[in-house]
């Protein structure tokens, strides 16, 4: 089949290079991709908000499929004008897509669900923010009700900055904390049937030690070896299912990737929210876990027939990534700096470890910084500690002036701790 994904960054890359290792794919493209993808896919630049111009791509490619990446397109409604041109699409409509556009959606299709969730309320006026900001204390859970990129979320003790990320953002979700350490949880879904995938756990904070501001993710890690064995069914009746039914029940039933990020609390499972696509940078270490061809989940789940599907197939291996960010993200980060070192990774670590391109674009014959996030360097091992060490090693090789990177992702997990 002839797939065309949308997007440029680093879960786009991820999902290009494992579509690329699927013999059934014959052809492979990207709009608007990156450096990187370049190697796997042929590039075309679109702007992948618009909908008719994605629409006329894909059909002028006589592609067999679409892979909407990012949320963006698909809160705009970019999978609806696909599907109008009467090509499958992986990727949720403008309307089911609200489950990450909105905040207070999320929270309205969690509770006529039943789907464990912290408490909440939504809020628009300084009076609203003040009595919800006092109800539950700190640490204060301040989230902007659209899309924010990952970074529209403020956990503060400091009063004064809870108050001013809500005002800030207009309409505003206050929340509970929940304890517990957090998993994320992806499952492909038609609409109907759920199959979800393999946990993870990503890093939103910039610096070791959970420091620093919020990102959209400075690392990830898949297996757990701290879950609980049972956890993904447990998810999937409690979370998952429901909300795909409550959706239908709906009238907008959510195909695509439906996103659980989770916390595990002294009180049980509980929903932080949810997402409508893959996330990064977890979606890089779950598909170099997977084993089953790619391309055929993502048509079944576009086609409605994921029930005919038999199961997928894992990797015991566990992985890693690691990403490198420009100098001063996630603030306003610096680029257009050189990349070196990429070719010695190629050379000297594959097929163990390789790298993944986010935000890079191309200059001659140079690779250039291009965003905050520039590069996820992704590795797989027997266990999480060979993983780490191999990504660690591909890291070191690559140079960056001013770039910075967790040094701790994954290391308690393989550490045992």
């Amino acid at each position: 089949m002839k797939v065309l994904v949308i997007g440029g960054g680093a879960r786009e890359h991820a999902l290009c290079r494992s579509l690329s290792l699927d013999p059934d794919v014959t052809a492979l493209h990207c709009a608007p991709g990156n450096a990187g993808i370049a190697e796997v896919a042929e590039l075309h630049p679109v702007d992948q908000l618009d909908g008719r111009a994605v629409a006329e791509l894909a059909t002028a490619l006589e592609a067999d499929l679409v892979v909407v990446g990012p949320e963006a397109p698909l809160v705009a409604g970019v999978a609806d004008a696909v599907r109008a041109v009467r090509i499958p699409c992986f990727g949720p409509s403008k309307e089911a897509a609200e489950l990450e556009g909105s905040k207070a959606f999320a929270k309205d299709v969690m509770a006529a669900a039943g789907v464990p969730t912290a408490r909440s309320y939504v809020c628009t006026t300084p009076a609203e923010v003040d009595e919800a900001l006092d109800a539950f204390g700190a640490p204060y859970v301040v989230k902007d009700d659209g899309l924010a990129a990952g970074k529209g979320v403020v956990v503060t003790s400091d009063l004064a900055a809870a108050r001013e990320h809500a005002l800030a953002c207009g309409r505003v979700v206050i929340e509970e904390y929940l304890d517990g350490p957090e998993v994320s949880l992806f499952a492909v879904t038609d609409g109907t049937t759920v199959v979800p995938l393999r946990p993870a756990q990503d890093f939103k904070r910039a610096l070791d030690g959970d420091e620093g501001p919020n990102t959209g993710g400075m690392g990830a890690y898949s297996p757990l070896p701290w879950a609980d064995p049972k956890l993904v069914d447990e998810v999937l009746e409690t979370v998952l299912q429901p909300t795909v039914d409550e959706l239908r029940r709906r009238g907008t039933p959510f195909s695509g990737l439906l996103y659980a990020g989770l916390a595990i609390t002294s009180r049980g499972v509980r929903v932080i929210e949810f997402n409508a696509r893959f996330g990064d940078p977890e979606t890089q270490v779950v598909l170099a876990r997977l084993k089953t061809p790619l391309a055929g989940v993502l048509l079944a789940a576009a086609n409605g027939t994921l029930d005919t599907l038999p199961p997928l197939n894992w990797r015991d291996d566990a992985a890693v990534t690691v990403v490198v960010a420009s100098h001063n993200y996630p603030d306003t980060p610096r680029t257009g700096d050189p990349i070196e070192g990429l070719a010695e990774v190629a050379e000297k670590d594959a097929p163990h470890a390789y790298v993944l391109h986010a935000g890079t674009r191309r200059d001659g014959d140079a690779v250039l910084s291009a965003g905050g996030r520039v590069l996820s360097v992704t590795a797989t091992g027997k266990d999480l500690a060979q993983a780490r060490e191999r990504a660690y090693a591909a890291v070191a090789r690559i140079r960056l002036d001013g770039s910075q990177h967790r040094t701790d992702i994954a290391r308690a997990a393989a550490d045992g701790s």
